[in-house]
């Protein structure tokens, strides 16, 4: 295992900004990760497992910790027979979506557009398209921090909007010790001839969605994804979800700056960096959408990008 010092997040995240980690791991192995864990113990500091860094926004300070990245040995699809499908955690989700497709296995083939890798999917229980990973995950496998491996249940996983009891471990009051790493994953998909469609199909119905996410999402500009969590409305028994964007564009914010960073004139719940944007310029700017939506409807939109790092 090869230890880094003070490497630029800047380069390792889809808004392109950041400090360094004062130390930065790539973990080929589960003895690596262990060995990892073991080094940010020993010397005091809070370890961050980093998948493709697309969902996160490092403070311009840096991460006063150790930050573990899987390697290529994490990023294996293993078709295991009766619709089972096995990935490792540093599967990019794209790739694990046409993975399924090319096996003529629906349930996840709409996530293609996703840009982060299967840890980070499991983390946030990522969905686009009325697909969302919990709906097919079956077991997830993980790693504490005491080098325990662990399989837990789909039920285990308290999955819900963007949420699942990984959040929960990593944040809560002794996250150093209760935190788990995600390894693997495996879903429960079904063949696509059961719906009376083909791999064609499902590819129609992905490239579809890569269209929409295309001529609705400002993809040409470093962004994290969705900034704010969709808002929970209507009846307990019919409940709904409202857009953030169509609130924060009813309020005037579209194109709003803050230094380099924009809220998008393409989709107003996406936040880009457009052009020497800081960590600073992109959390001022979330926090001022939230107050100004806060006061013109009094509605509280939620962060569902990870902050890391002191701000």
């Amino acid at each position: 295992m090869i230890i880094l010092e003070n490497v630029p997040m800047s380069e390792r995240t889809s808004f392109k900004v950041g400090g360094p980690a004062k130390y930065f791991v790539k973990a080929e192995s589960v003895d690596d990760i262990k060995e990892a864990i073991q080094f940010a113990k020993e010397h005091s500091l809070p370890n961050f497992i980093l998948g493709k860094g697309s969902n996160l926004l490092v403070s311009d300070r840096g991460f006063n910790g150790v930050i573990i990245q899987l390697g290529k040995f994490f990023s294996e699809i293993t078709n295991i027979g009766n619709g089972k499908i096995r990935a490792k955690g540093a599967t990019p989700l794209a790739r694990l979506a046409r993975y399924s497709i090319n096996e003529g296995l629906a349930g996840i083939h709409k996530l293609a557009g996703i840009p982060g890798s299967l840890g980070g999917a499991i983390y946030m229980n990522a969905g686009a398209y009325g697909q969302d990973v919990s709906q097919t995950c079956i077991e997830v496998e993980t790693i504490d921090a005491d080098g325990n491996l662990h399989k837990r249940a789909a039920q285990e996983c308290a999955f819900g909007y963007r949420h699942s009891v990984f959040q929960e471990l990593a944040t809560s009051a002794a996250s150093a010790e209760s935190a788990e790493t995600i390894l693997a994953a495996t879903f429960q998909l079904t063949p696509a001839q059961e719906f009376g469609k083909t791999a064609k199909d499902l590819e129609a119905e992905m490239q579809e969605c890569m269209t929409k996410r295309r001529n609705s999402q400002p993809l040409s500009m470093p962004n994290a994804g969705s900034t704010f969590k969709r808002l929970d409305a209507g009846a307990a028994a019919t409940p709904t979800q409202i857009a953030p964007g169509y609130y924060i564009e009813q309020a005037g914010l579209k194109g709003f700056r803050i230094g380099g960073a924009e809220v998008s004139q393409v989709h107003a719940n996406f936040i880009v960096n457009a052009g020497g944007a800081t960590a600073a310029d992109i959390k001022a700017l979330s926090e001022h959408v939230q107050k100004v939506v806060a006061e013109k409807f009094n509605i509280q939109l939620k962060r569902e990008i990870i902050l890391l790092g002191e701000f």
